[in-house]
């Protein structure tokens, strides 16, 4: 189900007050158009009437995808709400894959995957071996990365691409290569909350070394 409300929002370049549609909740297979403003960003994106500016606008939201049995829950913090573990509850006994996305970005990009019939730990494990394989053979720096994108999965090969700014290249990454290294070691990859995080963050705490990962704490 669709459910959408209007509030109240004080535009960040004119300071004026607007009214601005909001989405609690999505049913991706019940408006193909939602889905797909979604994935563009346009569903987040308001124009002020006034100064005529344009921004984005991240809110909580919970999107839903029966076709592809999954849910993202697209929120900055880690707070899940009452309602959204309700029906976490419901829909994890049925199968359904959860996670919390941060960042639109990585929302759009987890849509994406979750289509593609891809593990999204299996993508992030990928684009991690691709950065090493980017630094290793000196085609450039990690702090000039500016993104590692995934674009698609086909024929069993997934496309992962780092950008330097209006550069980029292409890794071509087999499925089996990466599910190959994820399976020697299950335990390191496995998931625990009812809305985990799967995202560059998590893979790269995944391989600090211990004594790093106990001083940070």
């Amino acid at each position: 189900m669709n459910e959408s409300r209007n509030v109240n929002y004080r535009c960040p370049y004119c300071g004026r007050e607007i009214e601005v549609e909001i989405y609690d909740s999505i049913t991706a297979d019940e408006d193909a158009d939602l889905r797909d403003r979604c994935v563009s960003g346009d569903l987040f994106r308001v124009s002020c009437p006034h100064c005529k500016r344009e921004f984005m606008l991240q809110y909580p939201l919970v999107y839903i995808d029966k076709a592809h049995r999954f849910v993202l829950f697209l929120c900055e913090e880690d707070r899940i709400p009452g309602v959204v573990k309700n029906l976490a509850s419901t829909l994890a006994k049925a199968g359904y894959k959860m996670r919390r996305t941060p960042t639109l970005i990585e929302f759009a990009e987890k849509i994406q995957i979750f289509e593609d019939g891809v593990d999204d730990r299996l993508v992030e494990l990928a684009k991690y071996d691709s950065l090493i394989e980017f630094i290793d053979n000196k085609k450039g720096r990690a702090e000039d990365v500016t993104s590692i994108e995934y674009q698609r999965t086909e024929n069993g090969v997934m496309k992962i691409n780092i950008r330097t700014g209006d550069k980029g290249m292409s890794f071509l990454i087999p499925l089996v290569m990466v599910e190959e290294e994820m399976n020697a070691s299950p335990e390191r990859y496995a998931l625990e909350s009812d809305f985990p995080v799967v995202n560059a963050a998590w893979i790269i705490d995944l391989f600090q070394p211990e004594p790093d990962r106990n001083t940070l704490n």
